[in-house]
C-alpha cells in the first residue's frame, strides 16, 4: 500500500513538473516573445505529406485484406479480445508509427501524433451514424468544448468543404480554425469510410472577443500545423463500429527536454480522440434510444498494450 502511494506521488510530482516545463515553452510565445514563434518550413511539409502518402496507403491495403478496422490487424486472440471489450462499452486506443521499408519516417523540424480509437455503437446503423458525423449545424453542441463552431461551406456529391474551429485549455487556451476537404467513399452496404484533410490552420487570437482574428498564416506558436481526420464506420454483429485514425503536425520540443515534455504533449491527443468517440456514441445513441432505457457502460479505454498485459499474446 506504501508502495502504491509513493508511485502515486512519484506520477503526480512527473506531471507537475511536466506541465511547469511545457509552460516555459509556451509562456514567451503566449506574451508575444518571437523567440517561441515557430515557422512551418517547406522540408516538414514535404516529409509530413510523405507520410501521409505512405499512411493512406496502408489504409487502402487494409480495404483490400479485409482489415478494415484497426484491431482486425491483430492476432486471432487480440483481435477477439478487443472486440468482447468493445461490446462491453470499452474505447480501443492504438498510438501508430507509419513505417517504410520497416524504417520511421523522418519529420525534420516536425512532430507527428498519430493515433486510432474504435468504439461499439448497439443497435446503431450505418445511416443513423453517418447523420451525426456530417451534422456539422449541431458539432458544437455534440463534442463541446473540444469544437466551439462548425460549417459546411459547401457540398458537390461526396465531396465536402468545411470549417471547424478547435478550443483546448491544456496548459494554456489554444484556439485554431481549420478549414478541409472531406472525401466521404461506401464501401459495400456495411461499410463507410471518409477522409478529412485540412487545407489551412490558423492560430486565433483574442477568441470570443470583438478583436478575434486569425494569426498570419506561418507565424504562429506551431500547435497543430496540419490535421488529418479518417472516418471508418461498419454495420455488423448488431449495431456499428465507429473508427477514427487521426494524424496531426505540430512544432517540435527541444531534445534536451523532450524526454520530460513529450509524454505530456501525447496525453492530449489521446485525449481528444477519446472525447470525440465517446461524444459520437453518445449523440447516435441519444437520437436512436428512447427516453428511459438504458444503454453500454460508459468504459475506460482498452489499448494493445492492455491486450498484452492481460496475458493476450
Amino acid at each position: 500500500m506504501r508502495r502504491s502511494q509513493t508511485d502515486k506521488h512519484a506520477h503526480h510530482s512527473t506531471r507537475k513538473l511536466q506541465k511547469l516545463v511545457l509552460v516555459f515553452l509556451i509562456l514567451p510565445g503566449v506574451t508575444g516573445t518571437s523567440a517561441r514563434a515557430a515557422q512551418l518550413k517547406p522540408e516538414t511539409v514535404a516529409a509530413f505529406e510523405h507520410y501521409i502518402v505512405i499512411t493512406e496507403a496502408r489504409m487502402d491495403d487494409d480495404v483490400r485484406l479485409d482489415q478494415f478496422l484497426v484491431m482486425d490487424r491483430l492476432s486471432d486472440s487480440q483481435r477477439k479480445d478487443a472486440y468482447d471489450q468493445l461490446q462491453q462499452g470499452q474505447i480501443y486506443i492504438e498510438e501508430l508509427h507509419t513505417q517504410e521499408d520497416h524504417h520511421p519516417i523522418r519529420i525534420p523540424s516536425g512532430l507527428v501524433h498519430h493515433w486510432a480509437g474504435v468504439i461499439f455503437i448497439p443497435k446503431a446503423t450505418l445511416s443513423d451514424t453517418n447523420a451525426v458525423l456530417q451534422d456539422y449545424d449541431n458539432e458544437p453542441e455534440i463534442y463541446k468544448p473540444d469544437i466551439r463552431r462548425a460549417k459546411l461551406i459547401e457540398q458537390n456529391g461526396n465531396e465536402s468543404k468545411i470549417y471547424l474551429q478547435f478550443y483546448n485549455k491544456s496548459i494554456v487556451t489554444v484556439v485554431l480554425n481549420d478549414y478541409s476537404d472531406v472525401i466521404q467513399t461506401q464501401i459495400g452496404s456495411t461499410r463507410m469510410q471518409s477522409a478529412s484533410r485540412s487545407t489551412r490552420i490558423a492560430e486565433v487570437v483574442n477568441p470570443g472577443s470583438p478583436d478575434e482574428h486569425e494569426r498570419t498564416d506561418g507565424d504562429d506558436h506551431g500547435y497543430m500545423w496540419r490535421l488529418y481526420s479518417y472516418w471508418r464506420i461498419e454495420e455488423k454483429d448488431g449495431g456499428v463500429y465507429v473508427q477514427n485514425e487521426s494524424i496531426t503536425l505540430s512544432r517540435t520540443v527541444p531534445p534536451l527536454l523532450a524526454w520530460l515534455v513529450n509524454p505530456l504533449i501525447k496525453s492530449i491527443p489521446r485525449d481528444v480522440l477519446f472525447h470525440t468517440l465517446t461524444n459520437t456514441r453518445n449523440a447516435v445513441m441519444k437520437n436512436e434510444t428512447p427516453s428511459g432505457e438504458g444503454g453500454l457502460s460508459q468504459g475506460g479505454p482498452v489499448s494493445k498494450e492492455s491486450l498484452r498485459k492481460s496475458g493476450i499474446p
